[in-house]
This record gives structure tokens, sequence and C-alpha cells, in this order.
């Protein structure tokens, strides 16, 4: 999943962004309104956590703009400012959650994952994806009965897939949700990952469910085994073998 983090105070910026990206999440940042409007303009966000009182416009404004272009990206405002008017506000201009300082980091991860189960509709927060399952709470993942041990760069690259499942998605889509904008297209490091991702979920299962669809992406599907037509391994997107 990937946030956008907007805050001015540079200390807690840093906390929120290191936190959020020990979690798993891809996180890029702006330090002001205009900064912010430019980022959600070019970017694909899964959610804001944005700040009230930043550098003009403030965040009350830089949400609105961002539901008047139709937007439909989770934001989590926070602010110093505890009047039951500016919470109103908030929620007003088309803020998912409100979130006053000073707050425990796990209580902004536990919002953050409400909010990111809630659009485009309300989701479970236990996805399946034939006998896969993945507790988005406590970021755990099982084959059967068996738990499957991820790293979070992994469990983010295969919640992501699982949030999509029966759907192609494209390297480019990938690189925006599981990875910020520090990301290298020029590089394979999404096929490192989803090489990895399948030794833990598929290797050892006659059924595979992370598939290849060559030129096009990547898909998590209960596939026929014998279906070779459609289903294609890393390496025959990168060019070469493991």
């Amino acid at each position: 999943m990937r946030l956008l983090v907007v805050e001015d105070d540079s200390r807690l910026s840093e906390v929120l962004i290191r936190g959020l990206r020990e979690e798993g999440y891809a996180v890029d940042s702006a330090r002001d309104g205009q900064s912010a409007v430019e980022q959600i303009s070019v970017n694909s966000y899964d959610a804001v956590v944005l700040d009230v009182m930043i550098p003009s416009p403030d965040g009350f404004e830089v949400c609105r703009q961002l539901r008047a272009a139709g937007l439909s990206t989770a934001v989590l405002m926070l602010t110093a400012r505890d009047a039951v008017d500016d919470r109103i506000h908030g929620l007003d201009v088309g803020a998912d959650d409100y979130l006053i300082k000073p707050f425990a980091f796990a209580e902004l991860l536990a919002r953050l994952r409400a909010l990111l189960r809630r659009p485009p509709v309300v989701a479970a927060p236990t996805l399946h994806a034939g006998e896969l399952t993945i507790d988005t709470a406590a970021h755990r993942v099982f084959r059967g009965s068996d738990e499957v041990v991820l790293t979070s760069k992994e469990y983010s690259l295969l919640e992501y897939f699982a949030r999509n499942a029966g759907r192609v998605i494209t390297r480019t889509e990938i690189a925006e949700h599981v990875w910020d904008e520090n990301f290298d297209p020029l590089t394979n490091l999404i096929d490192v990952h989803i090489n990895r991702l399948r030794r833990k979920v598929d290797n050892e299962f006659s059924t595979k469910l992370i598939h290849t669809r060559r030129g096009s992406g990547y898909i998590l599907a209960s596939l026929d085994p014998a279906d070779n037509s459609t289903a294609h391994t890393a390496a025959d997107l990168s060019g070469t073998t493991e």
C-alpha cells in the first residue's frame, strides 16, 4: 500500500515515515499543501495522512481539492486542534477520519488499516484466494493450515495481489502501490520479490496462485496447473531462470 504523509513538522514527519515503512507501507512525503496537491495529482495513493496546519493551502483545502477532483483516496487528518467545529469541518470537506495530536502510533496504524479496508466498499479484515488466507490486521499469511513467514515488502506485495485477485496487475501498478517515489523502474526488483514470494507461497503446492501474463503483468488466481497458455513464471517475463 502506498501512502502520502503531509506534515510540516520535520521531526514528526520523519517518525511517521520511518514507522510506516517498518510496517511495510511505501511512503512518500510532502511538507506543504501545494506539494501535496501536486503529488496527489500525479501519483496513485491508497491513503493520505494529512496534517491540517500545513503551509498554504492548509489540510482542509487540500482535502477539498482532492474530493473536488473526484478522488476517493482515504484521508486521515491529523491536528492539534480538538474543537468540535474543526473536526466537523474536516469531515465535511471529505476527510475519512480525524486523529488529534498527540496520538499513539499504534492508534494511527489501526485507523489506517480500517480506512484501507473501507474503499471502495467495506472489505473484510481477512482476505482469501484459494487456500491462501491473509489477516490484514495482524499481517499474517496462511496457505492452508501452514503459516507463511514473509518480509514486510513481500507481505505488502501479496496483500496488493489479494486485493486485486483475479485481475491482471501491471508492473506500473505494482510500482505505484507497493514502492514509493524512489523506485527505479529499470531495476528487476519486482521480479526478485515475486520470485521470493512464489518460493514461499507456491513452491510446495500443486496449485499455483501467482502467475505471470507475458507482456501484461501478474495475476493472483487459482488456475489449472495444466493451463500453460496463460500462466507463466516470472522467469518468462524477466528472461532469467531460477
